[in-house]
C-alpha cells in the first residue's frame, strides 16, 4: 500500500530524510517513532505530495506520487494532529461537506452511521464542532477516512494530548480499518501507543531508518532503552 524506496529530500544544506526504505503492507499499522527533527512529518509530507523528493520514490498503492499525485491522493487520507473544521458547522455538516469536497458525497443516515462507528456520540452530532473536544474532531476525520474508503491512512501525532480513555478509543477505531485491510502508517511520540498498536515499529533520528522491528518483540521498558539508544547513537554520528 505505501513504499518509500530510496526516499530523500533535502532543503539546502540540509538532509530532512536520507534514503529511506520503508513499506506499510494492506491491515498493517506501521508507527515512525523519533524526536523532532527526525523525519517523520517530511516522510508524510512526500507520501502526500506535499513536497518532492530531492531523490528516491514514495509509492501509495502502486502509485509514484510524484507523476501520479492526484491519483494517489484518491487512495489516502490523513489526519495531523490537529484536525480543523468549521467550527459554526456542526460535526455532521462537516462531514458531509468536506467527503463532498473528496468525491464521497455522503446525507443524512449515511453520516448519522459514518459518526456512530467512530463512537462520536449522538447528541453531539448536530452540535457546532467549535464545542467539540480534540478527540472528538479526531473521530469526525476519522469518518471522513471511512466515508472515503481510503486503503491508506497517515496519522501525524494523532493522540497527542488526548486523555487516556480517547488514545484508547481512538486506537481501537484505527485498529478497527486496518481489520479491514487498511495500511496505516503514524508519526508518534508515545512510545506506549505505538508498541499497543503498531504491529512494527521504526525508529528515526536525524533523516535517517535507525531501527525497525516487530512491536511484539519488546516491553515497554525495552522500546524505551532501544529507542534512547539508538536516538543518542544517531546523534553522535551525525555531530561526528
Amino acid at each position: 500500500m505505501l513504499r518509500a524506496e530510496g526516499l530523500t529530500k533535502r532543503y539546502g544544506e540540509v538532509e530532512a530524510l536520507a534514503g529511506l526504505e520503508l513499506e506499510v503492507r494492506p491491515g498493517e499499522v506501521y508507527c515512525l517513532l523519533g524526536p523532532n527533527g527526525a523525519g517523520k512529518s517530511t516522510t508524510m509530507n512526500l507520501f502526500l505530495g506535499f513536497a518532492a523528493p530531492t531523490a528516491g520514490r514514495a509509492w501509495v498503492c502502486g502509485l509514484d506520487v510524484q507523476h501520479h499525485l492526484i491519483e494517489s491522493k484518491r487512495h489516502l487520507a490523513y489526519i495531523p494532529e490537529q484536525v480543523h473544521l468549521y467550527p459554526h458547522l456542526s460535526g455532521a455538516e462537516n462531514l458531509e461537506y468536506f467527503a463532498g469536497l473528496g468525491g464521497s458525497a455522503v446525507s443524512g443516515p449515511e453520516v448519522a452511521a459514518l459518526l456512530e462507528r467512530v463512537g462520536l456520540p449522538a447528541a453531539a452530532h448536530h452540535r457546532r464542532s467549535g464545542e467539540y473536544s480534540k478527540g472528538m474532531r479526531q473521530k469526525v476525520g476519522l469518518a471522513l477516512a471511512v466515508a472515503k474508503r481510503a486503503r491508506a491512512l497517515l496519522l501525524d501525532e494523532p493522540t497527542s494530548g488526548l486523555d487516556p480513555r480517547a488514545s484508547f478509543e481512538f486506537s481501537r477505531l484505527v485498529r478497527s480499518m486496518c481489520d479491514e485491510g487498511v495500511a496505516v502508517l503514524m508519526a508518534t511520540h508515545d512510545l506506549f501507543r505505538a508498541r499497543d498498536l503498531a504491529n512494527r515499529i521504526g525508529i528515526m533520528s536525524a533523516g535517517r531508518l535507525v531501527w525497525e522491528g516487530g512491536s511484539g518483540d519488546l516491553a515497554g521498558e525495552d522500546l524505551e532503552r532501544v529507542y534512547l539508544e539508538h536516538v543518542r547513537r544517531a546523534a553522535e554520528e551525525a555531530a561526528a
